[in-house]
């Protein structure tokens, strides 16, 4: 019987291996599910889509003696222009963890619940952002790139829900 030959270029392959992790970091952040009511009276969250085109909320790190709740208003004018709104209460955190070359990342991102307030169609996004928009809310649940956002925006809507009774 004759055997098989081997895969091609298989020892490359299993050669190739991420570079040795040299530090492990800790980084904080804070964000926002951030709401209105359209004039058709229709629950909306404003995601943005990032630039790795991937629909999220406002979010963007904590600065030194900072806290996360002053960085979630503070990143959401920045990143979206939206420059009156009311930061609720605080809806959870989420951990997550990634490389970054020979770093390890472990995140940790508080966010809160936030309505907007004023013109709340007057947007100025940072270049940087791909899109940004109102979307209905059970819409955004499905857009949203993350599961762990998703969760959370599925708090906030219970909330806002219950808050309007």
């Amino acid at each position: 019987m004759k055997r098989p030959k081997p895969i091609s270029g298989i020892k490359h392959f299993v050669s190739k291996r991420r570079p040795a992790i040299d530090e492990v970091v800790h980084e904080t952040t804070a964000g926002g599910v951030i709401y209105r009511y359209n004039p058709k009276g229709v629950l909306e969250i404003l995601l943005i889509k990032d630039a790795k085109h991937r629909w999220t909320i406002p979010k963007g790190h904590v600065e030194p003696n900072e806290e996360p709740k002053a960085t979630a208003e503070r990143e959401i004018q920045e990143e979206t222009g939206l420059q009156k709104m009311n930061v609720k209460s605080w809806l959870g955190k989420v951990n997550f963890r990634y490389r970054r070359t020979h770093t390890l990342v472990l995140m940790t991102m508080h966010l809160y619940l936030v309505e907007a307030l004023g013109d709340t169609n007057e947007l100025n996004p940072e270049d940087w952002l791909t899109d940004i928009k109102w979307i209905a809310a059970a819409d955004a649940v499905d857009k949203i790139a993350y599961d762990d956002i998703g969760k959370l925006i599925l708090i906030a809507m219970k909330r806002i829900r219950e808050s309007k009774t």
